[in-house]
């Protein structure tokens, strides 16, 4: 299974995987599944950690690095991705976890989230 991980969950997965719930850690572990990370998470990291947000720490150079160097295959940003933002309903108001929605839905990959306002959009997400 294709499993693309919101910017939580790569945050956790490559700096604190004890913070990671034990399904999370399961489907991580899972050899079968291809684990993808979004550019825009690197982005969202990049920005959040300019704008000095201590969840956001991570040098994204390194973080992105770390995940490919571990296996994760990268999800490029992709027009088609983007002008699907604007058919989804207005469940949430940040851009990185709602073009992260977009990507998942277009692309056909389960989102895996943390973040319970982000799980209830209609489509291939899921609730960690």
């Amino acid at each position: 299974m294709k499993l693309l991980l919101d910017t939580h969950l790569l945050l956790w997965a490559a700096g604190q995987p004890n913070r990671l719930s034990a399904a999370a850690r399961k489907l991580i572990d899972a050899p079968a599944n291809e684990l993808l990370f979004s550019a825009a998470s690197i982005w969202e990291v990049a920005i959040k950690r300019g704008l000095g947000r201590k969840d956001f720490q991570a040098d994204p150079r390194l973080l992105r690095r770390g995940l490919l160097d571990n296996g994760y295959s990268e999800l490029p940003v992709l027009g088609e991705h983007v002008v699907v933002i604007d058919s989804l309903p207005p469940i949430h108001k940040d851009p990185f976890d709602r073009l992260l929605v977009a990507q998942a839905t277009v692309e056909g990959i389960t989102l895996l989230t943390e973040d319970t306002v982000v799980a209830q959009y209609p489509g291939p997400i899921r609730m960690m």
